[in-house]
């Protein structure tokens, strides 16, 4: 069982910055990937970013790639997501989650947090 929990969202002007994190619980954390998935108001939830277990390997979406930046502290439990030049379309609630495999289909995650609300104005 791993639990997990967002922070570091918040209200940013467009062009700004924010770093979110996600702390898990368990000793099990580094034998999983974890991604980050964003929803939008009234739309589906999309796939942001994965990275591997060990931190290898990483996938972004093409909107955010050279943006965003995943990284992982194992020993620590946490990943983060560092989210520069931020856009008014990156306004969403960022979650988390956890997954056996570095994917972006969220039916193979088994494990995802709360949400952290990220606000960007234009």
């Amino acid at each position: 069982q791993v639990q997990l929990v967002e922070s570091g969202g918040g209200l940013v002007q467009a062009g700004g910055s924010l770093r979110l994190s996600c702390a898990a619980s368990g000793r099990t954390f580094s034998m999983y990937a974890m991604g980050w998935f964003r929803q939008a108001p009234g739309k589906e939830r999309e796939f942001v970013v994965v990275t591997s277990s060990n931190g290898g390997t990483k996938y972004y979406t093409d909107s955010v790639k050279g943006r965003f930046t995943i990284s992982r502290d194992n020993a620590k439990n946490t990943v983060y997501l560092q989210m520069n030049s931020l856009k008014p379309e990156d306004t969403g609630v960022y979650y988390c989650a956890a997954s056996r495999y570095a994917t972006d289909d969220p039916k193979y995650y088994d494990y995802w947090g709360q949400g952290t609300q990220v606000t960007v104005s234009s």
